[in-house]
């Protein structure tokens, strides 16, 4: 606008603007509204990051617990069958001992004087205590009582294998 005059115009510099005091007073209403606006918007935004935070680190909580029960049910189910294990191994180990030692020399006499021990044991921890019980009418005859039991570990007793029949040659 200042060329046809021949003056080139680089840069203006206003020195002071008196705007009127109503004008003044809304633009800073609006500044004010506006840094007010801006603080419930950080404000929020920071109650929210904050809400998500925890409740992530909630969510993680029980997760990671979950995986501590789960662990420690697997844990303690891995010890109990191991201990089954263990005992049931233990049972049939000494159940085969008893079998071995019962099939040699004096076995059976062996299991004879056991079960008498036993019997008379169990019999006068019975005979202590307050309760009715129903015998039979032989129970104070260990004798009959033995013969019964062999009769049944006889009968539980594996067959001996036979010697196989001799061949002949020709």
């Amino acid at each position: 606008a200042t060329e046809p005059w021949g003056v080139k115009v680089l840069r203006y510099e206003i020195k002071t603007i008196a705007p009127p005091q109503d004008i003044l007073s809304a633009m800073e209403k609006q500044m004010r509204a506006e840094r007010e606006k801006r603080a419930v918007i950080l404000q929020s935004e920071a109650a929210r990051e904050s809400a998500i935070n925890t409740a992530e680190g909630e969510k993680q909580k029980v997760i990671k617990a979950s995986e501590a029960r789960k662990q420690q049910q697997i844990n303690e189910a891995e010890g109990q069958a191991s201990a089954i294990l263990a005992i049931a191994n233990a049972t049939a180990e000494g159940i085969r001992r008893v079998a071995e030692t019962i099939n040699g020399p004096g076995g059976l006499e062996a299991v004879q004087l056991r079960v008498a021990e036993q019997y008379i044991t169990e019999f006068g921890r019975l005979a202590k205590t307050g309760n009715t019980l129903i015998i039979p009418a032989n129970a104070s005859d260990v004798a009959s009582m033995l013969a019964t039991a062999m009769s049944v570990i006889r009968k539980a007793e594996p067959p001996k294998p036979e010697a196989p029949p001799a061949r002949m040659q020709a």
